[in-house]
């Protein structure tokens, strides 16, 4: 949230708009959705994120497609999936010096 001008509280809000840019796969679209989330600190470091199926429900697309989403997020890096545990938003990574 930020203040408006006369000092109000504004939701910031990052809306996924699948119409927003029809030269995209759907897919690509929601990981970079949900990678904006990560970035705007709406998806916490170490939290989990959503399973796949209820991704694919909250956004209302396929479960591939949930699924093709959430395998380029973890190609990019910002989260990692643990077997039998579910996908996270990674952490702050250590630097190479400590």
């Amino acid at each position: 949230m930020s203040d408006d001008l006369d000092g109000q509280a504004v939701d910031e809000r990052i809306v996924f708009d699948r119409d927003g840019n029809p030269d995209k796969y759907i897919y690509d679209q929601l990981a970079d959705h949900l990678a904006r989330l990560i970035a705007a600190g709406q998806l916490k470091p170490n939290s989990p994120l959503p399973a796949e199926r209820r991704l694919a429900a909250e956004y209302g697309v396929s479960l591939g497609t949930a699924r093709h989403a959430t395998r380029i997020l973890r190609d990019l890096g910002p989260v990692v999936t643990v077997r039998s545990k579910g996908t996270f938003v990674r952490g702050p990574r250590a630097s190479a010096e400590s």
